[in-house]
């Protein structure tokens, strides 16, 4: 697979998950607590993907790098709602284990690009 290629399936996988992580937000309780959490989570879980279409776009080797960074730490700050929302028991054990997953390897993917990145 070449990197255009690579690109076009990671930004349709960042999306997905986006979306995923929308569905699981709606999905949180209505209190004034999960409220935060259901905010912060939804920026961060969709915030991966729209930096990384960015970087796809991007003027230089820079900017693209800074983007990439951008969605790993957005990426690890979903994985840890994640945990917030896990550890409180707020979304059954077979959904959390799905999205988990599919976090933990969105941030490896871009912690890879990063890593990679010399700039």
């Amino acid at each position: 697979m070449d990197n255009k290629e690579f690109s076009k399936q990671l930004e349709s996988r960042t999306k997905k998950f986006a979306l995923s992580i929308i569905k699981l937000s709606i999905s949180l309780p209505n209190t004034p607590e999960s409220r935060v959490i259901k905010n912060q989570i939804t920026k961060s879980g969709t915030s991966i993907g729209a930096n990384y279409r960015e970087a796809n776009r991007s003027r230089s080797k820079a900017d693209f790098k800074n983007k990439v960074k951008i969605s790993e730490s957005e990426a690890s700050e979903t994985v840890y709602w994640l945990e917030i929302i896990k550890d409180l028991n707020w979304v059954d054990d077979k959904t959390m284990k799905l999205i988990e997953v599919e976090a933990a390897e969105i941030l490896a993917i871009f912690t890879s690009i990063s890593n990679k990145l010399k700039i």
